[in-house]
């Protein structure tokens, strides 16, 4: 199957297609950037990059990350971007994603829906190609109970191997109050090689070699981050930080997490009682250019000599 189907001048293909060994997929590309989304599992992104460029999303071809759920069954990483529900429990939040996706396309509009989990959700994407090619990304949990239920969507992107991801940090005024939040994990060590940080931006690289891994989460107030990977830079962009929202792990709207595999970058919405019905939804967009040569050498030397890296 092929289509192409236009809003003003843009013209985006939407095809299927076997994909490495990630079975069918769907394929949506107007020549400029590319996005492919399973179709056998999921869902999930799997593929997301400049349309001449490489994947800059994980794929983990080898399955070697995995989760034992007991009697669900196991959960694969799989790789690229998928919606989860937090605070992060066993086994809900590693229910596994294994059976086939449903998706539309009309507009420029790709929606992938899973069916209902035995925990009474359902998951659905929804990707939405702009005229200045960019790409909105509508993640979305539904309380398919008939009784309200306490969670928080959770939007994890799960990049390829190699890159430099640049996290900026709070610089609101708050006078006698604080204003950085940074949240580590138990097995998040502060003097990790990978991860630097100073008044303004952090970076946490990611090293195929390092066996331990490093989370950690912020309150991302700019409402964007950014990751260098090779010759392509993707930014994710996303709502700016809201006080008023419950956001779980000490209110950090912004968590990042590496191991030697991939490097995430994860989004957590509002934790309340959704009502029977109702959706919880992480809205983003996604864009990709060619790295700036500045840029690199702006990291380089702040990397090496320490000195101020202007966002």
């Amino acid at each position: 199957m092929k289509m192409k189907m236009g809003r003003s001048e843009m013209i985006v293909d939407c095809y299927e297609l076997n994909y490495k060994n990630f079975g069918k997929c769907v394929c949506i590309d107007n020549h400029i950037i590319k996005l492919m989304a399973t179709l056998d599992v999921g869902p999930r992104i799997i593929y997301f990059g400049l349309s001449n460029g490489e994947n800059i999303l994980f794929e983990d071809i080898q399955r070697n990350f995995a989760e034992d759920t007991g009697k669900y069954g196991t959960w694969y990483a799989y790789g690229g971007h998928r919606i989860w529900r937090a605070p992060e429990v066993m086994p809900e939040t590693y229910y596994p994603d294994n059976e086939n996706v449903d998706y539309t396309f009309n507009n420029n509009v790709l929606e992938l829906t899973q069916k209902q989990t035995p925990f009474g959700k359902k998951f659905s994407i929804v990707c939405t190609f702009n005229d200045d090619n960019t790409v909105n990304v509508e993640n979305r949990i539904t309380n398919c109970l008939d009784k309200p239920q306490k969670f928080a969507p959770w939007s994890v992107t799960g990049l390829a191997p190699g890159g430099i991801e640049i996290i900026p940090m709070c610089n609101d005024n708050t006078g006698f109050l604080p204003n950085r939040t940074i949240a580590l994990w138990p097995y998040s060590d502060i003097y990790d090689s990978r991860f630097k940080i100073c008044n303004n931006i952090a970076f946490l690289k990611h090293e195929s070699s390092s066996e331990r891994a490093f989370k950690a989460g912020f309150n991302i107030t700019c409402g964007e981050v950014r990751y260098i990977i090779g010759d392509q830079t993707f930014t994710k962009y996303f709502d700016k930080y809201d006080q008023t929202l419950n956001y779980p792990d000490f209110m950090c709207n912004f968590e990042t997490y590496t191991n030697k595999y991939f490097l995430e970058c994860e989004l957590i919405g509002d934790e309340r009682e959704y009502q029977p019905c109702q959706t919880a939804v992480i809205s983003e967009k996604w864009s990709v250019n060619q790295t700036c040569s500045d840029d690199l050498d702006r990291i380089d030397i702040f990397i090496n000599e320490g000195s101020t890296y202007n966002v």
